[in-house]
C-alpha cells in the first residue's frame, strides 16, 4: 500500500471528488463535515459562489447587490459613502474603494462586476472589467452613446464574458407572451407601435446654475464626474437629478424606453432604424433663445420621437412613436382600453397596431390586453417557459457556465443603440437618416458628433 501511494504521488495523480467523498464517508466517525462546506438542499458550497464586486453601492446599485447576496460580495466602489452606508453595513466583508479603477487593478479575486452608476459612468468600468475577463451586469440604459453600446457588445463577444443589462422586465413572462402572440399572428402584421411615459420626474429644459455649492464631505465629486467635462458641484446634478443633463444622463427616453420598448424590440426584431425624428416644445425650436441656452445642456421637458424601421424577414416596415413628459397619443384604442381593464390595473403604456387588431401592455410587458377583447379570449396562451427568476440571478447562472443571460449585450447592445439614437434627433431637431451598420447619420453630418463623445483623461474606453 505504501508503495502504491508513493507511485501515485510520483505520477501526480489527483483524487476525484467522488473518490474524496468516499474517503470522507470512511472517516465520518472521526470528522464531522458541515453541510455548508459540501453543499446540499438550499446550500451553495463556497467553491461554487461567484466573487462579485460593484461599481456603485447606493441607490439602484444597492438593489442589484442585494439580489446577488447568494454569492460572495467581495468589493464595493462608491464615490458617495453616505449613500452607500447601509450596503457597507450589510456586507462587512467586502473591501471598500472610492475609485473603481483601483478596485479592479488591486483586487485579483473579482470574477464579476455590477455597474449601477449614472449613465455616463456605465461604459468605462464595463470596458475595463471585460478586458480583464470579468463578467458584467450593467444597469439600463446600457450606455450613454450609440458608439458605446456598439463597442461594449463587440468586446463582450470577443472576451467571451457573461453580460446582462438591468432591464429587469426582460426576465418576466410578459415579454415572451407578447412575442409569441405577434409570431402567431394574433393581431396580424404590426405596422405601427406607440409608447409613452410620464417621465421625466426630474427637472429638464433648464439653465445651468450660476451659483456653486460645496460637495458633501462624503462625496468625491471629481470621481463622480468621471469622463464628463469638469463643472462645479451643485445639488441639481447629484445625487438624483443627473438624468436630465446630457453630460450625465439620457433623459426620459434613456430612463424608460429600455423598459417600455423591450417587448417591442423583442417581438418585432427591430434592428437598425432607417430614420429618426423628434418634436420638442416650441421653446426648444431651432433658433429660439431657450434652445441655444439649454438644448446642449439638458433634454427638453417633453418630446415625441418617431422611428422608421424597414421590413424584417416576413415582417412589414413599422413606425414607432415615443411620447414623454406627459404627452400621450390621441388614439381610439387608448380610450377604449379604459373600459376593458379594471380600476386597479395600470393603464397600458404600449400599443401594437396590427392588421387584425390591437395589443396593449404595461411597462414590463404585463397587463396584456387586446382590442377587440375576443382576440385575447380566443387565443391559446403559450405555455410558460422555464422561469428566468430574478434578473440578476439569471446573469449569475450565465457567469457560472449556464445559458447566456436573457438580456446579454448581443441583445441589449443593439437595443440600446435604438434608444439613445432618439436623443440625437432631440438634440439636432431635424429628421435624421441613419446608416446603422456604419453607425452614421447620412443627411446631417453635424449630428454625428453625438454618436460618440470625448472622455476626460483617465476615464476613456
Amino acid at each position: 500500500m505504501k508503495d502504491e501511494k508513493k507511485s501515485n504521488k510520483k505520477k501526480g495523480m489527483k483524487i476525484s471528488r467522488r473518490g474524496f467523498m468516499g474517503s470522507a464517508a470512511a472517516v465520518a466517525a472521526f470528522t464531522i463535515v458541515p453541510r455548508h462546506v459540501l453543499g446540499g438542499p438550499g446550500q451553495v458550497p463556497p467553491s461554487d459562489k461567484l466573487n462579485i464586486a460593484s461599481v456603485g453601492a447606493g441607490g439602484m446599485a444597492a438593489s442589484n447587490i442585494n439580489a446577488c447576496a447568494t454569492e460572495n460580495i467581495v468589493a464595493l466602489a462608491e464615490v458617495d459613502r453616505e449613500r452607500a452606508a447601509r450596503t457597507f453595513e450589510k456586507f462587512p466583508n467586502a473591501k471598500i474603494y472610492t475609485d473603481y479603477r483601483e478596485m479592479l487593478d488591486k483586487q485579483k479575486d473579482i470574477e464579476a462586476v455590477i455597474i449601477a452608476t449614472p449613465d455616463h459612468m456605465h461604459a468605462p468600468p464595463a470596458m475595463m472589467a471585460m478586458k480583464m475577463g470579468k463578467h458584467v451586469y450593467v444597469q439600463k440604459p446600457l450606455t450613454h452613446t450609440v458608439y458605446e453600446a456598439r463597442i461594449l457588445a463587440e468586446t463582450a463577444r470577443k472576451e467571451k464574458v457573461a453580460t446582462q443589462m438591468g432591464n429587469q422586465g426582460h426576465s418576466g413572462d410578459g415579454v415572451r407572451i407578447i412575442g409569441k402572440m405577434i409570431e402567431d399572428g394574433a393581431i396580424g402584421p404590426v405596422r405601427e407601435v406607440v409608447a409613452w411615459t410620464n417621465r421625466p420626474i426630474w427637472p429638464q429644459g433648464i439653465y445651468r446654475p450660476r451659483e456653486t455649492m460645496r460637495a458633501p464631505r462624503t462625496m468625491n465629486w471629481d470621481l463622480w464626474l468621471g469622463p464628463a467635462p469638469y463643472r462645479p458641484y451643485h445639488s441639481c446634478y447629484a445625487p438624483f437629478n443627473w438624468r436630465g443633463w446630457w453630460d450625465f444622463g439620457c433623459g426620459a427616453l434613456g430612463d424608460m424606453a429600455c423598459h417600455l420598448l423591450d417587448p417591442v424590440n423583442s417581438a418585432l426584431k427591430l434592428g437598425y432604424p432607417t430614420s429618426v425624428e423628434a418634436c420638442v416644445p416650441i421653446a426648444f425650436a431651432e433658433g429660439s433663445y431657450l434652445r441655444k441656452n439649454t438644448i446642449d445642456e439638458t433634454a427638453p421637458a417633453a418630446s415625441i420621437v418617431y422611428y422608421e424601421f424597414p421590413a424584417r424577414g416576413n415582417m412589414p416596415p413599422v413606425k414607432l412613436s415615443w411620447y414623454d413628459g406627459g404627452l400621450r397619443p390621441r388614439m381610439p384604442e387608448l380610450e377604449q382600453s379604459q373600459g376593458v381593464q379594471g380600476r386597479r390595473q395600470r393603464m397600458p403604456s404600449v400599443i401594437f397596431k396590427g392588421d387584425k387588431g390591437t395589443l396593449m401592455c404595461g411597462e414590463y410587458g404585463d397587463n396584456v390586453q387586446t382590442l377587440p377583447p375576443e382576440i385575447m379570449e380566443k387565443y391559446k396562451q403559450p405555455q410558460r417557459g422555464a422561469p428566468r427568476g430574478v434578473h440578476e440571478q439569471n446573469w449569475i447562472l450565465a457567469c457560472k457556465g449556464g445559458e447566456p443571460a436573457c438580456s446579454n449585450f448581443d441583445y441589449s447592445g443593439p437595443f440600446t443603440e435604438i434608444v439613445v439614437l432618439g436623443n440625437l434627433a432631440i438634440r439636432v431637431g431635424r429628421k435624421l437618416e441613419w446608416d446603422g451598420p456604419n453607425m452614421k447619420v447620412t443627411n446631417e453630418p453635424d449630428a454625428n458628433k453625438y454618436v460618440s463623445k470625448e472622455y476626460r483623461e483617465g476615464f476613456g474606453l
